[in-house]
């Protein structure tokens, strides 16, 4: 009988769980401050100095998108959302646009549709 047998099997790792945590090399705070309602955009001349990582985050971003629908589409916690789109933010890789006075009720609604496929 070999040694290996009697022993428990390891416990299993939830990988979307420690996954994304990964990515941002353990970090959890971002260095932009980003609310949900922060849009987000680039143009396709950006994606070529991106890593794999970051370009399919901002293929999203070729089109202009808040920080929630980011986080929904890619299926990662909002916190690593916020840090992995801050890190693009620094690296001038994508753009910011905070919204103006007047709520723009299209955006909302499609905030609200993103927290609703989270």
């Amino acid at each position: 009988m070999q040694e290996d047998e009697d022993l428990p099997p390891a416990p299993a790792r939830d990988s979307a769980l420690v996954r994304p945590y990964a990515r941002t090399g353990g970090r959890t705070s971002a260095r932009h401050d980003l609310r949900l309602e922060t849009l987000l955009s680039t143009d396709e001349d950006r994606l070529y100095r991106a890593n794999n990582d970051q370009a399919a985050m901002m293929r999203l971003c070729l089109q202009p998108r808040s920080v929630a629908e980011i986080s929904a589409l890619m299926k990662i916690p909002l916190g690593v959302t916020r840090v992995l789109l801050s890190d693009l933010i620094t690296l001038n890789l994508v753009a910011v646009h905070e919204p103006g006075d007047k709520p723009n009720l299209a955006l909302l609604e499609r905030v609200l549709s993103g927290l609703r496929r989270l």
